[in-house]
């Protein structure tokens, strides 16, 4: 049987080997001017000054080993990432601001971001360090558009169960830095972008909303999604308004591929979630698991999901003990008014269908130390903890269909909570077999 200690080894592995200091150690020189970054995709670069900017959840470790090896060279820096998640810095300006919906403190950022591009110059070369939850952390409004249009607009996206392709395709329709924009407003400077992928497929176009690299996605895109999921009568008539003059053609679309801003712009990804993954195989492999990785390609309701890999898990018939193990990142369509991420309610809709014949115990966790907007990274589960909890006179059913998969997990200590991670590749799901 798998104890406590051996899940959290578990769990901290694959979260440290996608670690920014992992990542970024001895990556970075200066010399004679010119920039080296020790990755293939990334040439090395003659440039008078070196800006950096980070966002994301990951933004200020990355910050933190960049800052290591650069130090003084350093011309300015700014760190944009969600509450909590600072650490201490000298080379930059460190904003916090809010996660999965923006608040004052995202629209700061943006008016920061806008003042620092103002600073670069042809010679200058800009290092973007990207990664996941840049999409709320910057706010930036459009004309007539008010943070209360766009927070409501988040929050209609998030309730609705949108994957996040379709979600930051409309964010990047109701901003000006989003969707390759901040790579104009960079121009002429050098632009190199390394980023912690938190989006299925490593597409560079949705990590963060695309901030520096074209977008394929249009307005006519945008609308579609709203109309997809019945929102074009529930976004504020200011977003509504937004998008049709982009539809009509009043608003120049997000800028593509063949624009000239992105001549002198580079993108390489440092990690993703198959790295988490294999991590945490090996791990598992160490500790006498037969471990296999049945996806990372995780994607869709989280309940209906969860009831998938209890059925693959139940016809399961290799060597045992096993570590299944999932990545990705699923979706909740929010129905009901209780609390929880959708780690928590994949779990939880995990154990309503595990059989009593099968012995197994099912994880779910968000590597960046936050699943929804609760302090659990996810939640576990196993035949024997659903069946205490009905002693304890609890209903998990009621709790699934209200959404409430925290309040249910805290009763019956299920809730893993890690903290910020400092990292963010979206979701790992675990299930052992015995």
């Amino acid at each position: 049987m798998i104890e406590t200690g051996n899940l959290i080894f578990l769990l901290n592995q694959a979260i440290a080997s996608v670690q920014p200091s992992e990542l970024l150690k001895n990556k970075l020189r200066c010399s004679n001017g010119m920039l080296y970054i020790d990755n293939p995709l990334i040439k090395p670069v003659l440039c008078k000054n070196i800006y950096v900017l980070a966002v994301g959840k990951a933004a200020a470790a990355m910050a933190l080993s960049v800052e290591e090896q650069l130090g003084n060279m350093i011309a300015a820096g700014l760190v944009v990432t969600k509450y909590g998640h600072a650490l201490p810095l000298r080379h930059f300006t460190v904003i916090e601001s809010g996660h999965p919906v923006p608040d004052e403190q995202s629209v700061r950022a943006a008016e920061a971001i806008i003042q620092f591009a103002k600073s670069v110059t042809a010679n200058d070369c800009v290092l973007v360090l990207l990664s996941g939850g840049a999409s709320a952390l910057v706010a930036d409004l459009p004309n007539n558009i008010t943070l209360s249009d766009v927070q409501k607009t988040f929050q209609l996206l998030l309730n609705c169960g949108a994957a996040i392709h379709e979600m930051n395709t409309v964010r990047k329709h109701i901003s000006t830095l989003k969707g390759g924009n901040l790579a104009k407003l960079l121009m002429p400077a050098t632009v190199l972008t390394l980023a912690i992928s938190d989006v299925l497929n490593d597409d560079p176009s949705v990590i963060g909303s695309g901030l520096t690299v074209p977008d394929a996605t249009t307005y006519a895109d945008a609308w579609g999604i709203l109309q997809r999921y019945h929102l074009l009568s529930k976004v504020p008539s200011d977003i509504y308004e937004h998008l049709q003059k982009g539809l009509n053609g009043e608003i120049t679309d997000t800028p593509k591929i063949s624009e000239n801003c992105f001549n002198k712009t580079s993108f390489a990804i440092l990690a993703n979630n198959g790295m988490a993954l294999q991590s945490a195989k090996k791990a598992a492999e160490k500790m006498g698991f037969y471990a296999k990785i049945v996806s990372s390609q995780l994607q869709g309701e989280a309940k209906e999901v969860a009831k998938d890999i209890v059925k693959y898990a139940e016809n399961y018939t290799g060597f045992k003990p096993a570590c299944l193990l999932w990545g990705g990142e699923t979706t909740v369509a929010i129905k009901g008014n209780g609390l929880g991420g959708r780690n928590q309610e994949l779990v939880l809709a995990a154990g309503l269908a595990l059989p009593s014949h099968l012995n197994a115990f099912v994880l779910a966790i968000g590597t960046d130390g936050t699943d929804g907007p609760t302090d659990a990274a996810g939640a576990f589960t196993n035949h024997e903890q659903m069946q205490l909890a009905k002693q304890m006179g609890l209903k998990p059913d009621l709790f699934l269909n209200n959404n409430d998969a925290y309040h249910f997990f805290e009763q019956v200590n299920g809730l893993i909570k890690t903290g910020p991670t400092q990292t963010n590749v979206m979701d790992i799901v675990m299930v052992f077999i015995h």
